[in-house]
């Protein structure tokens, strides 16, 4: 389509040559004086202003038709949300009605219906360990059934939990995925090259627990890689300060809310630490933990916005030719 730019000189040169002509002709057949009543003063250059917006229209226009393509950046709601579920024992705890985990669920579910699709939803369970239930998605049926598999088993490992989902995040954005922990050493190796808190703006993790850490590694280590990584943890607590007895395999533990510990990981992420003791408590928290606005490079055709610049030029034309000759050429 490009090839028909070419036109444009062409027809320019026929337009100079039949402008050539019209004044030898009039130059022949009329006297100066004559020439001067019959052309109004300053038409002779205004003549050509309408034929200028005409073929520079006639090039956008072409242009137009090779379907050109640029990389715009769009704001739009977007971003990944790593919801960590813990599944511990302690889970099945029924300070909140019916059980701590029931309660989660449907508060879950409810924000993963309120998402729009341009936020990507993934799924982490921990107990003892870290695994992943459900990669980055928007498909809600999916995210739905993964959530309703969910069910108390074993102990505690917060960090295990903060790990998977960080490992969760990286694969989903194409990146490196790095086991940072091994069965004979705590210590994240390679180190992550630290960023500013918060700077990945577009991931966050929701941890959804009740604190009370029983295994190894270190909470605050694996909080502190996800700084390191810009990604900021809510943590959302889930029971009561006061805590209730809990019969796990015939014993009968008393488990309680670590508000402490939770706070602290928050604040390592610059998030933000939430106390739910009861299900309207854990609906509002969703409410404000808000999916950033970000600016996104896309690459996408502008034929239309070609288009409509070569229309508006026509039209630009159109409207001197009316204006001042009374008349469209």
């Amino acid at each position: 389509m490009l090839w028909l730019l070419l036109l444009i000189p062409l027809l320019i040169t026929v337009y100079i040559i039949m402008q050539q002509r019209r004044q030898r002709l009039i130059t022949s057949f009329s006297s100066r004086s004559l020439m001067r009543s019959t052309i109004p003063t300053g038409s002779n250059n205004r003549r050509h202003i309408p034929l200028s917006f005409y073929f520079l229209a006639l090039a956008i226009l072409i242009l137009g038709l090779a379907r050109p393509q640029a990389v715009i950046s769009l704001p739009r709601i977007a971003g990944t949300v790593i919801l960590a579920f813990d599944v511990s024992g302690s889970m099945a705890a029924d300070d909140l009605e019916p059980t701590r985990m029931e309660a989660a669920k449907v508060v879950v579910e409810d924000f993963i219906e309120s998402q729009p699709s341009t936020v990507q939803i993934g799924i982490v369970a921990f107990s003892d360990n870290g695994f992943s239930v459900q990669t980055p998605t928007n498909d809600e049926e999916m995210l739905l059934a993964a959530i309703d598999r969910l069910s108390p088993e074993r102990g505690t490992s917060l960090a295990n939990g903060i790990m998977m989902s960080l490992d969760t995040i990286m694969a989903a954005t194409g990146q490196t995925n790095t086991n940072y922990y091994s069965n004979s050493t705590v210590t994240p190796e390679p180190t992550p090259t630290p960023m500013p808190r918060g700077v990945y703006t577009s991931a966050v993790i929701i941890l959804l627990t009740d604190g009370e850490n029983n295994q190894s590694p270190d909470p605050f280590e694996a909080a502190q890689t996800a700084a390191d990584r810009g990604v900021r943890i809510y943590t959302v607590g889930i029971g009561s300060p006061a805590g209730t007895e809990v019969h796990i395999e015939g014993f009968t533990v008393h488990t309680e809310l670590d508000e402490a510990t939770l706070q602290q990981i928050s604040q390592i992420t610059e998030g933000t630490y939430y106390n739910a003791e009861s299900e309207e408590e854990l609906r509002s928290i969703y409410n404000t933990i808000s999916s950033q606005l970000v600016i996104k490079p896309q690459e996408m055709e502008i034929t239309s916005l070609v288009a409509g610049i070569g229309i508006l030029l026509f039209l630009f034309g159109a409207t001197f030719s009316l204006l001042w000759f009374g008349r469209v050429p």
